[in-house]
């Protein structure tokens, strides 16, 4: 997203009510989708700071509905006592509203600047993953009886597995730029996987598995922890805040944080799944959530885990390894029984 004039950026400013005498506004932070500002304001009791961003309206076509999702989430969060760090704070324009459209349509947002934390690109320890894992249950735990109903679905059909392997079925016998036959073993395998897309739906269509308030963007750098104990504080980045599941949720940490490189590392040798990532944040996000989940959607975890659990031992059976590479398997497996009894317990 292109930066903003200083025109514009001071113009976003003065619209929202701050405290103290304007200092400065500089670009802040390194994120992909909306335009990031670290504004700062001289105050009798010292300097305040806020974060101002404009948002991206390629991506999100609708602000205002993106807007009313996270004053909606962010005031219930309040009303049910996380603090002024344990939730993001919006700051309101001076006709008292969340957001300001400018002259040239750009959608602008101020929250309090979050003191004594930080963010973190990946996790530097097992610890801080569990940290992360922790606020991301938190965030379901405090939400949990929120009207969901009350929410917009800002990007419609966002974990509509069905639909999505539909369209993909539909690209690739279209093939327009005539590349499908350099895939075809990674088509197959996603083909081969159809009878489990729809497992979800068909889970809150049972009455299974509840709707519930999704983040959908749950990585460690959208968590905030203290700078000093290096605990859970808030999560941020509430923009794909929406109806969802908190299977999804949980999912979308997985793939990101228990994989041993960044998501769009190149050399495939070095993407592997961290079992002992997914134990630490396993164990994180059942502690965070405090027992609110339905047993059906703890089930629903541990379907998967079983699954991995019985492809490790039948590829055991199937194959002469070497003893370390079997000694390898097994400690996999031990973890992922490990695993397994975390979700048990948490079921019953």
């Amino acid at each position: 997203m292109e930066r903003k004039t200083e025109a514009q950026r001071l113009r976003a400013v003065e619209s929202f009510k701050t405290a103290g005498e304007f200092i400065s506004c500089e670009p802040y932070g390194n994120g992909h989708i909306n335009d990031t500002y670290l504004v700062v304001c001289k105050t009798g009791s010292g300097n305040k700071r806020y974060i101002l961003q404009a948002v991206n309206t390629d991506v999100f076509k609708e602000p205002e509905k993106l807007m009313s999702n996270i004053e909606k989430v962010t005031a219930f969060l309040r009303k049910n006592g996380c603090g002024e760090r344990e939730t993001l704070s919006l700051v309101k324009t001076r006709d008292n509203k969340p957001y300001f459209t400018d002259g040239d349509s750009n959608c602008w947002r101020m929250y309090d600047f979050i003191e004594d934390s930080i963010c973190l690109e990946l996790p530097e320890s097992n610890e801080d993953f569990y940290q992360c894992a922790v606020a991301f249950g938190k965030f379901q735990r405090f939400l949990d009886d929120f009207p969901v109903g009350e929410l917009y679905e800002t990007i419609p059909d966002f974990h509509n597995t069905p639909k999505r392997f539909a369209d993909f079925t539909a690209a690739g016998s279209k093939d327009a730029l005539g590349r499908a036959a350099n895939v075809r073993e990674e088509i197959e395998f996603i083909k081969s996987r159809r009878d489990f897309y729809p497992v979800l739906i068909d889970n809150e269509k049972a009455g299974l598995l509840p709707r519930r308030v999704s983040h959908n963007d749950t990585k460690s750098n959208n968590v905030m922890l203290d700078s000093v104990t290096r605990t859970a504080l808030c999560v941020i980045d509430l923009d794909t805040v929406m109806p969802g599941y908190s299977v999804t949720d949980f999912g979308d940490s997985i793939r990101f944080g228990a994989s041993t490189a960044a998501e769009d590392e190149k050399d495939l040798s070095k993407v592997h799944f961290s079992l002992e990532k997914f134990k630490t944040y396993a164990a994180g996000y059942l502690d965070g959530c405090g027992g609110m989940l339905k047993n059906e959607e703890i089930m629903l975890l541990l379907q998967i885990i079983s699954g991995v659990v019985q492809s490790f031992s039948e590829t055991l059976e199937m194959h002469d390894f070497p003893f370390s590479q079997e000694a390898q398997w097994r400690e996999h497996i031990g973890v992922i029984r490990q695993v397994d009894e975390i979700f048990v317990g948490a079921a019953r």
